[in-house]
């Protein structure tokens, strides 16, 4: 299923990009069962590395800390997410505004197959973003502004996901907390993808609209019970339809990811690294990346 692919870039890369939405109003059905996200550890003689697998947005009040987690975040002197500046989103919306807005760009409704536009204007009626609006965005600009109305519609928020959660508890015990790449950076892996990979993303999220919440179901279900084969899964068969996303989103961001942990270890200290829980599962997860390093890392949940 092809929506699996979009619900797969949202988990990837989407923390920056939906930063700005509102607290939905709507809420989802409440969890069933205590939650054990995966955790993983590496670690020499003198720096302990925590990784953890994150989902950017979360239905609220969603119950996800554990005391072994709880613990990591006494020990770590340190949070590194991936951006840097989430906490900036008027900077996000100025990045935003720069890299997506383009002249000269066709009506968004032409950069589908003319058998997917209804379901394209559906889904902009829903969001009620002025068409004119969308024609002047660049199709992944587009994409994303459509996602922010289905997000939020699902009962959805970052202010609820992982990240922000981390942040505020780290800010509040007064540790520092830094990021792998910045909310420019992100928007700027979309921005560099080739317009028929912008397209296929939005087409997936129009022929997935009606189905999105119960594949995101599964995605949550999958994250809270640690079943990181499920989440491989989602990711390594669904990006695989796009080689430009699979490079892009994934491998090459693992890739610089992958260098920044291995001269961290040079440093002595406790820190806690959370990024989305797609970058630490399958072939090319940023733990198979460290292993052909030689750097192994353990499963401590």
């Amino acid at each position: 299923m092809r929506g699996r692919l979009f619900l797969a870039i949202i988990m990837a890369l989407l923390i920056g990009a939906c930063q700005s939405l509102n607290r939905p109003e709507k809420l989802p059905a409440a969890q069933a069962g205590a939650a054990r996200p995966a955790l993983w550890k590496v670690a020499d003689a003198d720096t302990t590395i925590y990784l953890f697998g994150t989902i950017h947005l979360l239905p609220r009040d969603f119950k996800w800390m554990t005391p072994a987690f709880e613990k990591v975040n006494r020990d770590a002197s340190e949070l590194v997410l991936e951006v840097a500046d989430m906490d900036d989103p008027q900077k996000t919306a100025q990045a935003f505004m720069s890299l997506g807005i383009a002249p000269d760009l066709p009506p968004l409704a032409s950069r589908v197959p003319a058998e997917k536009q209804p379901a394209l204007e559906t889904l902009v009626g829903k969001a009620g973003v002025p068409p004119m609006v969308l024609d002047r965005l660049e199709t992944w600009a587009a994409a994303i502004t459509l996602t922010g109305a289905m997000m939020k519609d699902l009962g959805l928020s970052t202010e609820d996901g992982v990240e922000r959660v981390l942040l505020t508890r780290f800010r509040k015990a007064g540790k520092p907390v830094t990021g792998l790449e910045t909310s420019e950076q992100q928007l700027g892996y979309f921005d560099a993808l080739p317009e028929e990979a912008q397209r296929l993303f939005l087409t997936s999220l129009v022929d997935e609209q009606a189905d999105m919440k119960a594949e995101f179901d599964k995605m949550i279900t999958a994250w809270a019970s640690g079943d990181d084969k499920a989440i491989a899964i989602s990711f390594d068969d669904e990006l695989r339809l796009s080689k430009e996303l699979a490079d892009v989103l994934i491998r090459k961001r693992n890739q610089n990811w992958t260098d920044w942990l291995e001269k961290r270890l040079d440093r002595p200290g406790t820190i806690l690294v959370a990024v989305g829980a797609g970058h630490l599962a399958g072939d090319d997860s940023v733990q198979r990346m460290l292993a052909k390093r030689g750097i192994k890392s353990m499963r401590v949940q």
